[in-house]
């Protein structure tokens, strides 16, 4: 009997455990998105906090990242279809300028590509934002007051799945 208490008792932790970690893997209350500035594909810089009073969605990624690769479409497509309503900030973090451009080709994204060489943006929100091993892809949703409103480490598995978390978190539809 005390045997099969002990065994209820370990599961009920291992279940709340799982819980815990499920709930704190994607979204958390609301911090603030620390500022910063990186060069851009373009050749310009983008600054977070002048983009005050427009919803963000930061994406931190490396061309070496299959997940990432499989997502930029996902991310190239809200930048599009969203535009005016968002700005989503596709941050590659070590990669050269000039890999970055290869990688691209001809090709000019609507999503802004900015460049954070020696990855102190990413590890700055690796530290505030729970993402403690550095996994990419790592998307926040910020809103336009600057606060994060949520998280996700790993790849969204579809763009329906990421408009649906846009929806979410902004009231953003397709459209």
């Amino acid at each position: 009997m005390a045997s099969r208490m002990s065994i209820k008792a370990a599961l009920i932790m291992a279940i709340l455990a799982l819980l815990g970690s499920a709930l704190s893997c994607d979204s958390s209350s609301p911090s603030e998105a620390p500022d910063f500035t990186l060069s851009t594909l373009t050749g310009g810089n983008v600054t977070l906090s002048d983009l005050q009073g427009t919803p963000v969605v930061l994406n931190f990624w490396s061309i070496s990242c299959s997940y990432c690769r499989q997502q930029l479409p996902y991310l190239e497509n809200v930048a599009k279809q969203a535009e005016g309503q968002i700005e989503v900030i596709a941050v590659n973090m070590v990669d050269s300028a000039a890999s970055v451009q290869s990688f691209f080709g001809d090709y000019e994204p609507t999503m802004i590509v900015a460049l954070d060489e020696n990855g102190e943006v990413f590890v700055n929100y690796c530290q505030n934002f729970d993402n403690s091993r550095g996994y990419i892809p790592f998307t926040l949703f910020i809103d336009g007051e600057g606060m994060v409103r949520y998280k996700r480490i790993g790849a969204f598995a579809s763009e329906e799945a990421l408009w649906n978390t846009l929806h979410d978190v902004f009231g953003i539809t397709v459209p």
